[in-house]
Formats: structure tokens, C-alpha cells, sequence
């Protein structure tokens, strides 16, 4: 078993209470986990200005080259962790074990990861809109069309308030350290391996360990991180979402009630996309806020659910070592009864129908087992947008199939991360470009879990930790 101190800036920080990590299925004790508390977190982000000047000391473009190299440590190297060390293979295993998901998912989430890192100047370039970083770093210059501009860090470091359930949400920090901004760590109790590990691939490559935190701990830790953070990222649910909603301080990740919009011109084809919104729901076990909680149309809404239904009520759980397990576990106890319980009564409402559940003879969508528990793919169809798990989200392959005409979709629909617009209606698509409630518009037969990492996504991170200002400069003559 593995020893796991906290880092302050860098150094060990080993602690009385300990958090043990065990496997989801065996049990088994795979590490301990030093937990910081609200106290050590507030007096060491009095020196959070000393993570910022440390990564001002390198330039800018030496930072793209070390996290480029980090990329390939992260996923190709044998690094430290805590009193010992771990390959990749032991990274995936380890993550597989706590959090859930099958490895060859976690496998995809560090390609993701290692992708970002190693395509750094090109993410960068397009988050700024060509701005060339060095500026950022100085705080002011002058553009190539000989304006002159300034822009000021709102924040020495940036405060992280990490999820267990999708290792995948990483990519979201990952162009900080090339902005010069440190970065403070409080990871899911399930997933502590990603902060520890690109810590050490960042260190590795040359990048000042001064200028990273890890804070393990319970949810005051993540308080205290948010509380002393002056631009914090976190995930959780609608609550917290709505908690933060007004907070210029926090940039705050929940569900994206994602959803697949099937226009008139296209519907009566909607067997050419059914490829599509199987991908939508079932990749990386339905975890993400990107996968379809939703698929809209005005007609055939009846055979969309049946057809999709029948792709996924068979699909169930495998071992995680399978290299084609659809399903990830839920590892916390009782969350998956909670999450079955809450959907039974939203499916009880007049003019709604659980397809899966007919299909699969009535067996029941939750799998209780010793150490863990399943929820198997449920797709729901909706006579109308009236019921409320017409737009509900959960953390598994679900989605319901809603009939609603074309003119009413955008106003019914809500808030909606990403939006995949089947149609070639130009009248329509207008619409949608100017519909303030869909955050990534997909124009076209573009599945919702696919990504575009020159884009940003919910809020540009340039845009939350830097700030443009009027900028002149007098000359002394």
C-alpha cells in the first residue's frame, strides 16, 4: 500500500488523519491519504503569489516545451508516488479500482489528457485568438496590427475542486501552468491519481513544483479552497451550480443536459443517425456532462426510443479489464439506489415510458452487488417537453426521447451544454446560433461527445483568469 502526502507548494506534507482508498470490488487497501485541513489551506494561499512569480521566472515558450514533454511522461513513464512509484499500467488500474469506470476508458481519458499537453501552443493559440503569450506574461505589449494591449491575472493560482466520477474533466486545467498561473489541487476522494501523477510529469519536465498544491480532504477542504482561491473551478451537481451561479470567483461545472435536436427537414431519416445517438448516450459510460441526456424531434419520437432502446437494454455490466466494458461502477454505497429511486418516481408522471425496462422483460434497471452497484442503460420516451424527466441528466447511459415541433425546441429545451442540430434548415440553424441557452452548437450529424480542443469549453479559460484593460504608454522624451 502506498503512502500519499498532501503537497504544499510542492513539499510533502504528511498528516495524522489519513483517508484510506480501497478497490470498489475487492476491498483491497491501495493507499493512504494525508488530508489537509481548512487551516493549512488558508495560511499556505497566503503565499499563493510566490506560485505565479516562480512560473515567471520561465518563459512562456520553455513552459509549452515542458508541458509538451509532460504529455509524454504522464503516459509513457514510471513516476514518483508518494513513498513509491507508478507506471501507466498502474495508473489505469488504480484509477479503474476507485473510481469505477473500466480501464480501457481510463486508458482514453489519459490519451485525452496527453493530447491537450502535447498540442499545448496550438490549444493556447486558439483559446487566445492568436495573442502572443508572452504578453500575458509581461502584462502588456503590443498586438501584430500595432495596438497596445495589457492583460491582468485576476489570480496567482487557480483553485481546483475535482469530481471522482470522470477523470475526463482534467483537460479543463490543463492550460494553466503555460499561463503562468499555479494551481491548487482538491481532489475527488475516488480519483486522487491525475493531480498526483501530472504533478510529477510536470516536475519531471522542469516545471517549478513551487507553483502546485495538492489538498486531499472532505468537502470543507474543497470550501477552504474555494473560500481562499480568488478564480476556482468546480463540479458537482444543480445545487452547486446554482450556489456559485453569481460568483465572479468561481467558474462552476454540473450537468449539460446535452441533447440531440432532430429538425423537421431530417427526422424522416432518423435512422441514419440512430449511430450517433447510441454514441452520445453510452460513451464513457453516460459520466460525462457532454453525453445526451436528450433527443428531441417532432414526430417518430415513438420508433427513435424503441430503435435506441434496443441498441442499449442488453448492454450490462462487464469486468473492468474487459477491453470492451461499456459500464463503469458506482463505487459510492447507496448512490446508485438514490439515483434509481429518484428516476422511478420522475417515471411516473402521465405520457412517459421506460422502452428499456419493456424490453428487457421488466428486469429492474438497478444491479446490486457486494461492493458495488450498476444502473443498466435506460432510454425513456416523453409524449411532450410537460414531464420533468423530459430534461433530467444522470451519471449513466440515459436519455429520453422527447416529441416536441421544431418551433418550440429552443425555448423548451433550457440550458443546454451541447446541442448537436440535425438539420439543414437554414431558418433553423439561425435560431440556433442565436439561442443564448446552448453553450456548444453542433451544426450537423456530429456526435455530442465529440470534442473540438482548439475551442473552449464552458467559458473560455483565458477569458476567467485574465483580464483585458485599457493600456498606454508615455514616452520620457
Amino acid at each position: 500500500m502506498i503512502e500519499i502526502p498532501a503537497l504544499r507548494w510542492g513539499k510533502p506534507y504528511e498528516s495524522l488523519e489519513k483517508d484510506t482508498v480501497v478497490h470498489f470490488e475487492t476491498g483491497e487497501e491501495l493507499a493512504k491519504v494525508s488530508l489537509a485541513n481548512p487551516g493549512i489551506i488558508a495560511r499556505d494561499m497566503k503565499k499563493a503569489s510566490a506560485a505565479r512569480a516562480a512560473l515567471r521566472q520561465v518563459p512562456t515558450a520553455d513552459l509549452l516545451e515542458m508541458v509538451k514533454q509532460a504529455g509524454k511522461l504522464y503516459m509513457e513513464a514510471e513516476l514518483p508516488l508518494g513513498d513509491g512509484t507508478q507506471t501507466p499500467d498502474d495508473f489505469v488500474r488504480y484509477q479503474s479500482a476507485t473510481t469505477g469506470l473500466p480501464e480501457h476508458m481510463c486508458r482514453s481519458n489519459m490519451e485525452k489528457n496527453r493530447f491537450v499537453l502535447e498540442n499545448m501552443a496550438e490549444v493556447l493559440d486558439a483559446l487566445t485568438r492568436g495573442l502572443d503569450l508572452a504578453i500575458l506574461g509581461r502584462g502588456h505589449g503590443v498586438e501584430e496590427r500595432g495596438v497596445p494591449v495589457s492583460y491582468q491575472a485576476q489570480a496567482p493560482v487557480l483553485g481546483l475542486v475535482l469530481p471522482s466520477n470522470s477523470p475526463g474533466v482534467h483537460t479543463l486545467w490543463l492550460p494553466v501552468i503555460p499561463l503562468q498561473v499555479g494551481l491548487v489541487f482538491k481532489p475527488g476522494p475516488q480519483e486522487p491519481w491525475t493531480p498526483f501523477r501530472m504533478t510529477e510529469a510536470f516536475a519531471a519536465a522542469g516545471v517549478p513544483r513551487e507553483a502546485i498544491s495538492i489538498y486531499p480532504g472532505g468537502p470543507e477542504a474543497g470550501a477552504a479552497v474555494l473560500q481562499n482561491c480568488e478564480r476556482s473551478l468546480i463540479f458537482g451537481g444543480l445545487p452547486t451550480v446554482e450556489q456559485y451561479r453569481n460568483d465572479p470567483r468561481v467558474q462552476a461545472h454540473g450537468p449539460g443536459f446535452s441533447k440531440i435536436l432532430l429538425g423537421d427537414d431530417c427526422v424522416d431519416d432518423w435512422e441514419r443517425y440512430l449511430d450517433i445517438m447510441v454514441l452520445s448516450v453510452l460513451g464513457n459510460s453516460g459520466r460525462g456532462c457532454i453525453n445526451c441526456s436528450g433527443i428531441w424531434a417532432s414526430r417518430h419520437t415513438e420508433e427513435i426510443a424503441e430503435a435506441l432502446a434496443a441498441r442499449l437494454a442488453d448492454v450490462g455490466p462487464r469486468p473492468a479489464t474487459d477491453p470492451e466494458s461499456p459500464l463503469a461502477a458506482f463505487t459510492v454505497p447507496g448512490m446508485a439506489k438514490a439515483v434509481d429511486g429518484m428516476l422511478e418516481k420522475q417515471l411516473e408522471a402521465p405520457g412517459v415510458e421506460d422502452v428499456t425496462r419493456r424490453l428487457r422483460d421488466g428486469r429492474p434497471r438497478l444491479e446490486e452487488r457486494e461492493r458495488c452497484d450498476f444502473l443498466w442503460p435506460t432510454i425513456v420516451h416523453c409524449e411532450s417537453t410537460e414531464p420533468e424527466v423530459a430534461n433530467a441528466e444522470y451519471m449513466f447511459p440515459f436519455a429520453s426521447v422527447v416529441r416536441c415541433p421544431q418551433e418550440k425546441m429552443i425555448s423548451e429545451i433550457g440550458y443546454t451544454l451541447v446541442c448537436s442540430a440535425v438539420t439543414a434548415d437554414e431558418a433553423f440553424r439561425r435560431d440556433l446560433l442565436d439561442a443564448t441557452n446552448i453553450d456548444r452548437l453542433n451544426l450537423g450529424p456530429v456526435p455530442t461527445v465529440q470534442l473540438n480542443w482548439l475551442q473552449p469549453h464552458e467559458g473560455n479559460i483565458i477569458d476567467f483568469l485574465y483580464r483585458a484593460r485599457a493600456f498606454q504608454e508615455g514616452s520620457f522624451g
